[in-house]
């Protein structure tokens, strides 16, 4: 393939999304998707924060939110280890600081020792947040998604995509970290 070739696009409407991260068509394809994942994950962590506001009366952060949630899923406590692993993270300190900041507003609880282990647990005004929250996103989200034609459809083979992405993405960047740590 020559240069000329690679750079010419297929169709009109991909031309003028070309730069240096979208040089072909293929490119150009998951250079949008990355954009739009970029843009949904802002309109994401805007929604949870003011559905968390509209529900306690303090905004949380989107991780915050999402941190709380996952500690009050199947109402079973979770270690520091659990949580980073089911949120795929690797932001130990961002994480104390956010599970400090959850333990303040009593919204969680720490349990046992660095000895015995330590969980994190929702309290019981935290699981009320957690369930109020999930009835006010039944109520809008959800019943503005299901309005939305083929949308059930448009999430589960998002989903699939986005978790195929994931796995490149993860081996892309255990390649890329062997290149600068080889200088």
């Amino acid at each position: 393939m020559t240069e000329r070739s690679r750079r010419t696009p297929k169709n009109a409407a991909t031309a003028e999304h070309r730069w240096h991260l979208a040089m072909d068509d293929f490119s150009v394809e998951i250079t949008d998707l990355e954009y739009a994942v970029m843009r949904l994950n802002q309109s994401f962590s805007r929604w949870q924060s003011e559905c968390m506001g509209a529900v306690l009366g303090v905004a949380l952060s989107g991780q915050e939110n999402a941190l709380m949630h996952v500690i009050h899923m199947h109402e079973r406590s979770k270690t520091i280890r659990d949580l980073l692993h089911m949120t795929n993270r690797q932001d130990v300190a961002n994480m104390q600081y956010e599970l400090r900041k959850l333990i303040k507003s009593g919204l969680i609880e720490k349990n046992g020792t660095a000895r015995t282990g330590v969980y994190y647990s929702t309290t019981p005004e935290g699981a009320r947040v957690c369930e109020d929250y999930a009835a006010l996103r039944r109520s809008v989200l959800l019943k503005m998604a299901q309005s939305t034609s083929g949308i059930q459809s448009a999430a589960a083979s998002a989903t699939a995509c986005l978790e195929q992405l994931e796995r490149v993405y993860e081996t892309a960047t255990r390649e890329v970290a062997t290149f600068h740590r080889r200088r």
